[in-house]
C-alpha cells in the first residue's frame, strides 16, 4: 500500500512555488524505440541512472502474482558476458551503489556513480535488457528467497498481512488487488519458462525509459545511450487489456485474526487519479485534502485524534495520484490502550464528514499547501528523487512533463473543490475497512508492528 510523506512544521511562502517548479528536462529517443531523459544537476559530481520498465504487478494474471518481482531478483542473475553476481560487483568495484524495485505499475533498476562511471551503469544495463541468462539452478534458489522475503515482510507482520488481506476485499476484479510479491501458491508454482516469457515480453528497449540526473551534459548521455541500447532490438509489445474495476455497491468490511501486539484499523475509499480522471483538479484536491487529514503534527489526525481526543496512537492517509489505475485513498490507524478500532472508526469518519459539511478554513489551506512546497523544494535536493518523479511518471503514461504541473495545480485548489471531492467520493458506498483483532503471540515467536510498504526492493 503507498503512503504519502509529508514535510511537518514548514511554513515556507507560497512564492517559493515558481523556483521549486523549474524543470530543465532533454528527452531523446533512440531509433529502436528506447527513451532517454536527462537531468542536468551540477551541485556535486555525481550520477544517477535508472531504467524504467513498463510492467510490474497490475500487469500480471492469475497463476503468476508476483512474476514481475520474481524477474526484477533474476535481473541480478547474469548473462554470457557477466556472470551471476558480476552486476553487483562492477558498481561496487566503481564506488557506486546500486539496487532495484517493483511496484503496480513498474519496476525500475538503479545506480549512483560518480559522474564519469555513467557509462559502467549504461554498458550493464544494455546487456541484461536482452541477454539476461536464466539459469533453471539459480531460478529455484531465487524462489525460495522469494518465499523468505514474503514470509519476513508480509506473513509475519501483522499490519502488512491485515492491509495485503484488505486490498484483496477492496478491488473486486482489478489488478491492485494482488500484492506486489505474489500470492504464495503462485510464486511455488513458477516455472522458469514463466520467467523467460515474462522477460521475452516486456523487457525490450522500446517499453523501457532511461533517465539520467546528475553532473552531465545531454548530449553526452545521449551518445552513450546509442552506444550501448542503440543495437537492442524492439519486441512486439502486446495490447494490454482494459480492466476496469467494477462498481461497489455499498460498505465492504473484514476482520483479520494474526498474532499481534496491537489492533490495527485500515480503511480505503476507491478514488480517480490523474489518469484518466474527469475532472483534472479532482485528483490535486484529493491530494490536498489528504494534507489536512495527515500533513504533519499540525494537521487534523495528528492534533485531533493522537494528542486531542488521545484515541489514537498512530494514523497516516494513504493516496497515489500518479497510479496507472484507479486507487484507494486510504486512511490507517493504531488505537491507544483502552480504546477499540470501532471507536477509532466512528472518529475517522467523524472527521470526513467535517470535511464534508464545512468547507476547510483559509489559514489551514495555506498551511497545507506551504507544507506541499517545502516538501517539494527538499525533494529537489535529491538527485534519486529527481529521477524517480520523471521516470514514474513516463511509465504510468502521464508523461515526464506533468512534474512541472504539480505545485501550481495544488496552489489552484480551493477549500470548495476539497470539501467536494470529500462529498463525491469519501462515501460509504466507496469504502472497505479491516480490521486486525491480535491473537496472543506464542513465547519463541517475533512479530514486527510496523506499517506496511508499498513496493517490494531487491
Amino acid at each position: 500500500m503507498k503512503t504519502s510523506v509529508k514535510i511537518a512544521g514548514l511554513m515556507l511562502g507560497l512564492p517559493l512555488l515558481a523556483s521549486a517548479a523549474q524543470f530543465d528536462v532533454r528527452e531523446f529517443k533512440l531509433d529502436n524505440g528506447l527513451k532517454v531523459l536527462v537531468k542536468e544537476d551540477h551541485r556535486a559530481p555525481v550520477v544517477v541512472s535508472q531504467v524504467w520498465y513498463k510492467v510490474g504487478s497490475s500487469y500480471e494474471h492469475d497463476g503468476i502474482t508476483g512474476i514481475s518481482h520474481m524477474l526484477e531478483h533474476m535481473m541480478f542473475k547474469g548473462t554470457d558476458q557477466h556472470p551471476a553476481g558480476e552486476f553487483s560487483r562492477i558498481i561496487s568495484a566503481n564506488g557506486g551503489r546500486e539496487n532495484a524495485f517493483t511496484g503496480d505499475d513498474y519496476t525500475a533498476y538503479f545506480q549512483s556513480l560518480e559522474k564519469s562511471r555513467l557509462e559502467v551503469s549504461f554498458e550493464l544495463e544494455a546487456d541484461r535488457m536482452r541477454h539476461l541468462k536464466l539459469d533453471q539452478g539459480e531460478f529455484a534458489k531465487e524462489r525460495e528467497v522469494v518465499l523468505e522475503e514474503r514470509r519476513m515482510r508480509t506473513d509475519d507482520q501483522p499490519r502488512a498481512k491485515t492491509s495485503e488481506q484488505f486490498m484483496a476485499m477492496a478491488f473486486s476484479n482489478g489488478p491492485y488487488k494482488n500484492p506486489v510479491i505474489g500470492w504464495p501458491e503462485d510464486i511455488k508454482g513458477y516455472q522458469l519458462g514463466d520467467l523467460q516469457n515474462w522477460y521475452g515480453l516486456w523487457y525490450a528497449p522500446n517499453n523501457a525509459t532511461v533517465v539520467v540526473v546528475g553532473d552531465v551534459q545531454p548530449e553526452a548521455v545521449f551518445a552513450l545511450a546509442q552506444k550501448h541500447f542503440g543495437g537492442l532490438a524492439p519486441s512486439q509489445l502486446p495490447e494490454l487489456k482494459a480492466r476496469t474495476e467494477m462498481d461497489q455497491a455499498g460498505l465492504r468490511r473484514m476482520t483479520v485474526k494474526r498474532p499481534a501486539k496491537l489492533p490495527f484499523l485500515v480503511m480505503g475509499y476507491k478514488v480517480p487519479v490523474l489518469k484518466g480522471a474527469a475532472e483534472e483538479w479532482e485528483p490535486y484536491a484529493l491530494e490536498v485534502l489528504s494534507g489536512i487529514l495527515d500533513g504533519g503534527n499540525g494537521a487534523r489526525l495528528a492534533s485531533r485524534l493522537v494528542r486531542g481526543k488521545q484515541i489514537a496512537a498512530e494514523t497516516g492517509v494513504g493516496y497515489d495520484l500518479y497510479s496507472r489505475l484507479p486507487t484507494l485513498f486510504t486512511l490507517e490507524a493504531v488505537p491507544v490502550q483502552g480504546r477499540t478500532t470501532a471507536e477509532l472508526e466512528k472518529a475517522l469518519r467523524d472527521e470526513i464528514r467535517q470535511l464534508q459539511d464545512k468547507p476547510v478554513a483559509e489559514e489551514e489551506m495555506a498551511r497545507v499547501k506551504a507544507q506541499v512546497v517545502a516538501h517539494k523544494v527538499y525533494e529537489q535536493d535529491s538527485g534519486f528523487y529527481q529521477a524517480m518523479q520523471l521516470g514514474m511518471l513516463e511509465t504510468v503514461g502521464l508523461g515526464w512533463p506533468k512534474a512541472e504541473e504539480y505545485l501550481n495545480k495544488v496552489k489552484a485548489v480551493t477549500a470548495e473543490q476539497v470539501q467536494a471531492v470529500a462529498r463525491k467520493y469519501l462515501v460509504e458506498d466507496r469504502l472497505s475497512i479491516a480490521y486486525l483483532d491480535p491473537l496472543p503471540i506464542a513465547d519463541n515467536k517475533s512479530v514486527s508492528e510496523t506499517l506496511p510498504e508499498g513496493g517490494h526492493v531487491r
